[in-house]
């Protein structure tokens, strides 16, 4: 995609609508006091919508509308109990301490309740100085942040009444274009000049975020019977594109060989040459469906394949013919090249004119696809344990806030000191890796943000060019909160800086007191991730390694289902898939953290590498089998083939009890299918069931290989 629709892209996304929404809903009310004189007014309110705002994450409707409602409740709570203790310090560090404790705690309810957490703790901390105010009274502080909150809200909720299905068709479009990146990154194995390993590890990256954008998709599509049960064309319009793209997704994965053997036998031939510049347009055809999804627009075809099917299929045939070579292995590659341009034929026909009274229905139960994290006191009272990371986190942030609150009080660190504690409140994460992460963004963004807002306070005198670029640099910072988290810090600080110069105040001042607290509070954040009750990802690992086990014995299950004649359902299947894609992408994310640890931290490291390599080449293999297996005909499957797939299973199943489950409700069931009486009578020996017979060994030999790294992680053997 050139950089002109790059940027389009970009002003028809989410992330933009999002920063354009929240950006209007919180300075309009600034706005509207300070044209009545009470400019300290507005900033209060626009505090309480920017707070809800900031909690409104992408979502189905009436999961946002909780979110918003329970945001409120809970930063009118913690503004209240911290305007009572304002006065007596030592009941206000107690009150931080326990507030920050059980904000954190809200994490265990998953994402939107964490964000809820967050702001509890945000309107926390800029509470604690509101009084110095002597014409305010904690009665109409409180007010004016639920007005905020009230106004924020019913912005949202009308703005969603009027397009619905928006925000859907944006994550759907990020989620192809993810899976497009995916796509050519596969291209590069085909690049006989390239990295395999650097490649390879790019691939598991990206997977991580394929699976985070499809888990969304999911969230907005399939959770409320409004969606599942949907019968507006847009609305199964949206499903069944996304359905598609998650078997196209497959499809892709499908596409795993032997790449070193590939390269040695072919590199020479050219025919690589022509699978990498075919395989990167069918990346750069899904990309330009996504950009036109995005702008909704009726799509239209970038590229037509058949010529670059047709080059590939004489390029195979050249290179049997002119250097005698078995060129098997590229036919294989062919097939899948060409089932993937079939899927795309097949999603530029959901759009024909003729077709949309014939979209066929989506015969999967939908509400079976989405996580559900019910508000109960069981699975808070089941963190409240020093094995909890998130409960170890909570106490983490209540030490540090303490400590932090205190240092602000011993030092004179400049009337803004609450910067401190919204460092520390920003940084710290459940794991060292990402607080290592978000201490650096925010180090780097906030003195490069300094350096720009300092000087385009000295350039700039004139009042409506500096609220011009205060409500641009708004709108980048919370637009790019989710895409980079540096850049948007780095935005983000000269608008304050802006903001205080409109109040008055010295900014040159104010700059140098923010990046000293800033410091401070990055300093203790980080010391603490060492000392407090660490979370390292060794220690916590072996669950997701277990729970990974799980998917792909369960997954690669299916086949021994439709051999012995049981086949799943398509529910069943799919359902399996997805925990596989989910899985594989916690697992790769987990090892991801675990090598940005202290070298002394990273316990069995090469094995755990090792780990995700192999079961990365058994899920791929998997998807190609099951491909295989439900294509082939009775006589193709036979009963020696169900004795090697038991034998896998069997040699996973091994895997999987080397590792203590995590809870009782983590137990593994073998699954036992019943064999045809008649199966052994099957004796064709067919170039199918062939294949399908050494796909199956195969995987035999990963899961061994599989069986040896985990016995050598848990012995402490090494490789």
């Amino acid at each position: 995609m050139s950089k002109a629709k790059d940027i389009q892209n970009f002003f028809y996304s989410q992330y933009f609508s999002d920063g354009l929404r929240l950006t209007f809903g919180t300075i309009v009310p600034a706005l509207v006091f300070s044209a009545f004189g009470s400019l300290q007014t507005g900033i209060i309110v626009s505090l309480g919508a920017m707070a809800v705002g900031l909690s409104d994450s992408p979502g189905p409707v009436h999961h946002r509308r909780n979110g918003m409602f329970f945001c409120t409740l809970s930063v009118l709570i913690a503004a209240l109990l911290t305007n009572l203790v304002s006065g007596i310090p030592v009941l206000l560090a107690a009150t931080l301490m326990v507030l920050s404790f059980l904000f954190s705690m809200f994490a265990v309810y998953g994402a939107r309740a964490s964000s809820v957490g967050t702001m509890g703790l945000l309107i926390m901390v800029l509470s604690i100085s509101a009084m110095d105010d002597p014409t305010l009274t904690i009665g109409t502080y409180l007010l004016y942040i639920l007005a905020g909150c009230v106004w924020y809200m019913l912005l949202s909720l009308s703005l969603h009444q009027v397009r619905p299905y928006r925000q859907a068709q944006q994550e759907l479009a990020e989620s192809i274009t993810n899976v497009a990146d995916y796509i050519r990154i596969k291209a590069n194995f085909y690049a006989v000049d390239l990295d395999i390993e650097k490649n390879y590890r790019a691939l598991i990256d990206q997977q991580i975020t394929v699976s985070t954008h499809q888990d969304n998709v999911r969230d907005q599509l399939f959770r409320g019977k409004r969606k599942i049960k949907d019968t507006t064309e847009i609305g199964r319009l949206l499903i069944l594109i996304f359905t598609d793209i998650i078997d196209l997704f497959e499809q892709s994965m499908a596409t795993h060989y032997d790449y070193g053997s590939i390269r040695e036998q072919f590199g020479a031939t050219g025919v690589l040459q022509q699978f990498y510049v075919t395989i990167r347009r069918i990346g750069n055809e899904l990309e330009h469906l996504s950009y036109q999804i995005n702008a909704n627009k009726k799509p239209k075809a970038l590229y037509h394949f058949k010529t670059d099917l047709e080059r590939i299929r004489a390029a195979i045939d050249h290179v049997e013919k002119t250097h005698q070579l078995n060129a098997l292995p590229l036919r294989k590659i062919l097939i899948n090249v060409r089932n993937l341009v079939q899927r795309m034929d097949s999603l530029y026909g959901y759009f024909d004119l003729k077709a949309k009274n014939s979209l066929r229905s989506e015969e999967t139960d939908l509400s079976k696809f989405i996580e559900h994290n019910d508000i109960d006191l069981k699975k808070l009272r089941e963190n409240l344990t020093v094995k909890s990371t998130l409960f170890r986190h909570s106490i983490r942030m209540a030490i540090m806030m303490g400590v932090g609150y205190l240092v602000s009080l011993t030092f004179d660190v400049g009337s803004h000191s609450y910067w401190i504690l919204l460092t520390i409140m920003v940084i710290l994460k459940p794991g060292f890796s990402l607080t290592k992460e978000r201490n650096f963004q925010r180090l780097i963004g906030t003195v490069i943000g300094g350096v720009v807002g300092a000087v385009l306070l000295l350039v700039v005198k004139d009042e409506t060019s500096l609220f011009i670029l205060l409500m641009l640099f708004m709108v980048t910072t919370f637009s790019l909160m989710r895409i980079s988290y540096v850049v948007s810090v780095m935005f983000m600080t000269p608008y304050v800086l802006i903001l205080f110069s409109f109040l008055g105040m010295n900014t040159l001042s104010i700059l140098q007191e923010r990046i000293i607290d800033t410091l401070i509070g990055s300093g203790l954040a980080f010391l603490s991730s060492y000392v407090i009750l660490p979370s390292w990802e060794s220690v916590q690992v072996q669950g997701t390694m277990r729970k990974l086990l799980i998917a792909n014995y369960e997954y690669v299950a299916q086949a021994l289902k439709i051999i012995a004649g049981q086949p799943p359902s398509v529910t069943e299947y799919k359902l399996a898939r997805k925990a596989v894609y989910v899985s594989t992408a916690n697992m790769a994310s987990a090892f991801q953290r675990m090598m940005t640890e202290p070298k002394s931290k990273r316990k069995g490291a090469r094995d755990v590498n090792r780990f995700v390599v192999f079961n990365h080449i058994l899920s791929s293999y998997s998807v190609t089998l099951l491909n295989h297996v439900q294509g082939a005909s009775d006589a193709s499957l036979t009963g020696d083939q169900i004795k090697v797939i038991r034998r896998t299973l069997s040699l996973l199943a091994q895997s999987i009890q080397l590792f203590e489950p995590e809870d009782d409700d983590d137990a593994f069931i073998e699954i036992d299918v019943e064999t045809p009486s008649d199966i052994d009578d099957n004796n064709i020996d067919s170039e199918e069931s062939r294949l399908i017979t050494d796909q199956l060994q195969f995987l035999r030999r990963i899961a061994s290989d599989l069986n040896n790294v985990c016995n050598d992680l848990m012995t402490g053997g090494a490789p």
